[in-house]
């Protein structure tokens, strides 16, 4: 009873933030007339009498898709972290510490740069290189990790994720040398922004984000299960590799099409899985679609202030997210390095 009214609340509080990003902005608009112009829109509803082409235009064509954009990008920011924490067994772990996000970040950029179009995908190549180059990345990892460790422990993958991610981010340096004329939209995009992004971006990222989140949503039992151990799951018949494998794959479609749609923003995939497991619990069917939303907020938010603190101008959202996540970061790793140096305390009393 109480987690439907904890999914409820977080249902809102999504919707609420959905309304805020799109009245606020450097023209406010007040609720009323921003439902006016998606009931127009939406359900041929007469326009209000004091809304206007502007108004409409704002709304409808501007704030509306970039809203979604904000809202499903961080979903799925989070829904990805929820599930290298749960996989990797890692509070601290996330696609931007494996190198995932490294990966499609490269994939995106080499698009950006280049301005090159892949064969049958056209209009696709931004998300398909970012989701290709990510996919890459994770199975470049995983190979490596298993031969340098054949028991594949968390740790391996993580460290080699780690020292790949460095290496990838030395070719991103690189290529913003020799592509002088581009790096500043280079770095914009890679700092993260959803501005003058309209429908054709919330339409190129929704494949990707079904595809993610059914796949994820498949293997919620299975991942109850690895937190017991790769032991306990092999006496319940879960190949506890090819769990892991798949899993971060899936994760991979949902950062890689992201991160590529909408730049390289962290701390998201960090936040917000903890905050879904301290409202619903250690289920994943339940802490998956509770992460979602959180993130999802918490990027809409997180837009709202980057549009509106320096407003006309705008701030790069990935450096607000990372003003909050840089100390939740640090909290977490002593909070999990106290819990350590308490259990050996009481371990040896």
């Amino acid at each position: 009873m109480y987690t439907s009214i904890k999914f409820a609340l977080a249902v809102l509080a999504g919707v609420c933030m959905l309304c805020l990003g799109i009245a606020l902005g450097s023209s406010p608009i007040n609720f009323v007339d921003t439902l006016g112009v998606i009931g127009h829109k939406v359900f041929g509803f007469a326009l209000p009498g004091r809304v206007g082409d502007a108004e409409l235009t704002i709304v409808w064509t501007l704030r509306l898709p970039r809203a979604l954009l904000a809202f499903l990008s961080g979903g799925a920011f989070a829904a990805s972290g929820a599930v290298f924490q749960s996989v990797l067994k890692n509070e601290l772990a996330s696609p931007y510490i494996v190198g995932v996000s490294a990966g499609a970040s490269l994939g995106a950029a080499l698009v950006i740069l280049t301005g090159a179009a892949l064969p049958l995908v056209g209009a696709f190549t931004l998300p398909a290189a970012g989701f290709a180059a990510g996919l890459i990345t994770v199975l470049f990892v995983t190979v490596c990790s298993m031969r340098l460790d054949q028991t594949f422990s968390n740790n391996t993958i993580i460290l080699f994720g780690m020292v790949f991610s460095l290496f990838i981010n030395a070719v991103l340096v690189m290529l913003s040398a020799l592509y002088r004329e581009e790096l500043k939209s280079l770095l914009y995009w890679q700092m993260g922004s959803f501005s003058l992004k309209g429908w054709f971006y919330v339409v190129l990222l929704l494949p990707f984000l079904a595809t993610g989140v059914a796949g994820i949503f498949r293997y919620t039992r299975e991942m109850d299960i690895l937190a017991f151990g790769d032991d306990q799951a092999k006496s319940l018949g879960v190949d506890a590799n090819a769990v892991r494998i798949t899993l971060l794959v899936f994760s991979a479609v949902l950062t890689g099409a992201a991160v590529a749609l909408s730049g390289a923003i962290g701390f998201i995939d960090l936040i917000s899985p903890h905050a879904a497991r301290r409202l619903v619990g250690s289920r994943h069917c339940l802490v998956i679609p509770m992460s979602f939303l959180i993130g999802a907020s918490l990027l809409v938010a997180a837009d709202i202030a980057a549009r509106t603190i320096v407003s006309p101008s705008e701030l790069p959202v990935g450096a607000l997210t990372a003003f909050i996540g840089g100390p939740f970061f640090i909290w977490v790793y002593f909070r999990k390095k106290g819990k350590s140096r308490a259990g050996r305390q009481h371990a040896g009393s």
